[in-house]
C-alpha cells in the first residue's frame, strides 16, 4: 500500500506540475502568438460578440464552443452555480511573480471576473493579460469581446479584448510548450496556478489515501476473515488487475512493476469517475492533453529504462535480419519507441474528450431548437429526447472510464513486458 501511495502522489505532482504550465488547451482563445495590432484585427475580424458599449447582438448558440468551454481548464472552481476562488501564480518579466486567490477578480457568472488585478483579468475562468495600451491597472471590467480573424497564412484564430470604461483592450494568454501545435506558444506572461483540473487530482488523491488506510485498516482488523464492503470492491479490482494485467505481461517480475500498475489503474479510474459527477466542478481531466503526456512520458521511461539487452538488440540491430532490411527496419523500430507512448496518450485523450462534449452537445440542442427560448415548444420536445440520450452516453461513459483505465494499464503492462522479456 505505501509504494502506491508513493506511486500515485508522484504521477499527481508530475501531472500537476505540468498541468500549471501547460494548462489544458485555451478553446475560448485559439489564437497564435504573435499578437496582433489593432488596425490588422478591426479590419479582418469578424465578430462574435458586440462592441464594447454597443448594443447587445444575438448571437447564435454554438454548442461545439460551449462543449469546449465546459471542458477547459479554469482558474476557478465551480460546483453548480457557485464559484470557488483558487490559488493564483503568476509571472511576467516586468511585474515577476505575483500570488494571490482567483476571488480578487470579483468572480462573475461563468467564471468571468469583474475586475483586473494589476494587468490580469479572468476571461471565462481563464486568466489573462492585457497588453493594449492605456489600460489601468486594477480597472473594472465591463466584459469581453471575442473577434474571429485569420492570420498571414490564413488560419482562422479568435483575438480576445477586455472591456473597460468603454474602450477594448487587448489580450494575451498564457505560455503554453505546445510550440504552436494548439494555437498556442510562448507569450509575455506564464501562469502557474492551482487550476481546476490540478485541484481534482489532489481531491481524488486524498479520496484515495483514505480509501485505501480504511482498506488497510480493515485486513488488520478482520485477519483471516472475507473481505467485506469497500474492502471487497477495492480487493477484486486489485486481484483482476493483478491476475489478468500483470503476470500475463510481466511473468515472474509482477511484483516489481505491480504498484506502478495499481496506481495507474486506480488514478485514472478514480480521474475518470470523479469527472462524471454532475454539477460538481465539471473537471476533464484524463481528457486533457497534458496530463495523458505526463502518464505517456513517465510509462515511456519505465519502459526504456528498465529495458534490458534483448530488447535494445532487437530494435537496434535484430540479429539474423539481413543488413539491406536492417537499414528499412531499424529506423521503424526506433519510432516504434516513441509512437507507443504517443498512442497511449491520444487514446486517452480523444476518448474521454469525445464523451464529455457528445453529453454537452446533446444539452445544447435544447436551447438550438428551442432558438434560445423564442420557440419554447420545439425546446420542450428536444428536451425529452435530449434527457434520454444524455442519460444512455452518461452510462456508456461509466464503462469508457474503467475501461480506458483498464486499456491504458494492460498496454503499459504489455510494453514493460516486451522490454523485460528474457531471450529463449
Amino acid at each position: 500500500m505505501r509504494k502506491i501511495f508513493l506511486v500515485i502522489f508522484s504521477l499527481v505532482l508530475s501531472a500537476s506540475l505540468y498541468a500549471q504550465d501547460h494548462g489544458g488547451h485555451d478553446h475560448s482563445d485559439q489564437q497564435t502568438h504573435n499578437t496582433p495590432t489593432h488596425s490588422t484585427s478591426d479590419s479582418n475580424a469578424h465578430e462574435s460578440h458586440s462592441e464594447c458599449g454597443g448594443h447587445h447582438e444575438s448571437s447564435v448558440f454554438d454548442p461545439a464552443g460551449t462543449a469546449f468551454h465546459h471542458i477547459a481548464d479554469a482558474n476557478v472552481y465551480s460546483i453548480g452555480p457557485w464559484n470557488f476562488p483558487l490559488p493564483c501564480m503568476v509571472y511576467n518579466k516586468e511585474d515577476g511573480f505575483q500570488f494571490f486567490m482567483s476571488s480578487k477578480f470579483g468572480i462573475g457568472s461563468h467564471g468571468t471576473g469583474e475586475k483586473a488585478v494589476g494587468n490580469y483579468v479572468l476571461d471565462a475562468g481563464t486568466i489573462k493579460r492585457v497588453i493594449g495600451a492605456g489600460f489601468q491597472r486594477d480597472a473594472k471590467v465591463d466584459g469581453f469581446v471575442h473577434e474571429e480573424t485569420k492570420d498571414a497564412k490564413g488560419k482562422k484564430k479568435v483575438i480576445s479584448y477586455a472591456c473597460s470604461g468603454g474602450e477594448k483592450f487587448l489580450l494575451e494568454s498564457k505560455s503554453t510548450i505546445d510550440g504552436g501545435l494548439f494555437g498556442g506558444g510562448w507569450t509575455g506572461f506564464q501562469d502557474l496556478s492551482i487550476t481546476k483540473n490540478v485541484m481534482t487530482m489532489f481531491i481524488v488523491f486524498m479520496f484515495f489515501v483514505w480509501l485505501f488506510v480504511k482498506v488497510m485498516k480493515g485486513y488488520k482488523n478482520r485477519d483471516g476473515k472475507a473481505p467485506t464492503g469497500v474492502q471487497n470492491l477495492v480487493e477484486t479490482l486489485f486481484v483482476f488487475i493483478q491476475d489478468e494485467v500483470a503476470k500475463p505481461f510481466l511473468g515472474k517480475h509482477y511484483m516489481k512493476y505491480l504498484p506502478f500498475l495499481m496506481s495507474l489503474f486506480f488514478f485514472l479510474v478514480g480521474l475518470n469517475l470523479f469527472g462524471q459527477i454532475p454539477f460538481f466542478g465539471g473537471s476533464n481531466v484524463t481528457g486533457n492533453l497534458s496530463f495523458t503526456l505526463v502518464l505517456a512520458v513517465i510509462t515511456f521511461l519505465v519502459v526504456n529504462l528498465n529495458g534490458n539487452w534483448d530488447y535494445w538488440k532487437h530494435i537496434l540491430w535484430m540479429p539474423g535480419v539481413p543488413a539491406p532490411v536492417k537499414l528499412i527496419i531499424t529506423p521503424v523500430e526506433i519510432m516504434g519507441i516513441f509512437i507507443k507512448p504517443i498512442t497511449l496518450m491520444l487514446r486517452l485523450f480523444a476518448n474521454m474528450v469525445a464523451g464529455h462534449m457528445v453529453i454537452v452537445i446533446f444539452v445544447g440542442l435544447i436551447f438550438m431548437f428551442g432558438n434560445m427560448g423564442a420557440n419554447p415548444g420545439a425546446g420542450y420536445g428536444t428536451s425529452i429526447a435530449s434527457a434520454g440520450l444524455v442519460l444512455f452516453m452518461s452510462a456508456i461513459e461509466l464503462l469508457v472510464a474503467f475501461l480506458q483505465a483498464f486499456v491504458f494499464t494492460i498496454l503499459t503492462a504489455s510494453y514493460i513486458g516486451a522490454a523485460i522479456e528474457e531471450h529463449h
